[in-house]
């Protein structure tokens, strides 16, 4: 099962708090879980997003996509980081997360989610996929 592991600002505060580099150690911290869950052999890929750097928000206005207001008006609407895992269960996908070091603003909330297997696509969509997107279609597959 793959797991998507959402980090985010819990607070205010947390804004202000991530607007400055993190202390070496509490880096460190962070760079031994990934390399923690890299060596367990349950990492596919793990990234940091740039409070600071460029975003955007697209949505639907009038039956197309347009660029909404925002971006993230809010500090708890930044989304700081991900990490993709591939774990046997739920509670070994919350048990990787409770092992995440504490202190960088931008990550104090994690939120897990359940990523899409293939066998919860119905077999006339797996079709579909291979008919009309069959190199992502083989990109998916293989992710599973």
């Amino acid at each position: 099962m793959r797991f998507i592991i959402t980090a985010a600002p819990g607070t205010d505060q947390a804004k202000t708090d991530a607007e400055g580099p993190p202390d070496e150690e509490l880096f460190a911290a962070y760079m031994r879980y990934n390399e923690d869950m890299a060596k367990a052999g349950v990492l596919i890929a793990s990234e940091g997003l740039n409070p600071g750097g460029a975003r955007a928000r697209v949505g639907i206005s009038g039956g197309k996509r347009a660029v909404l207001d925002g971006p993230f008006a809010e500090t708890k609407e930044l989304v700081g980081g991900f990490y993709l895992i591939e774990v046997s269960s739920k509670e070994e996908a919350i048990e990787w997360a409770l092992r995440c070091p504490v202190g960088l603003g931008a990550a104090e909330v994690l939120t897990i989610q359940q990523m899409t297997d293939l066998s919860d696509i119905p077999p006339r969509f797996r079709d579909i996929i291979a008919d009309v997107a069959p190199t992502w279609g083989a990109s998916f597959s293989r992710a599973r």
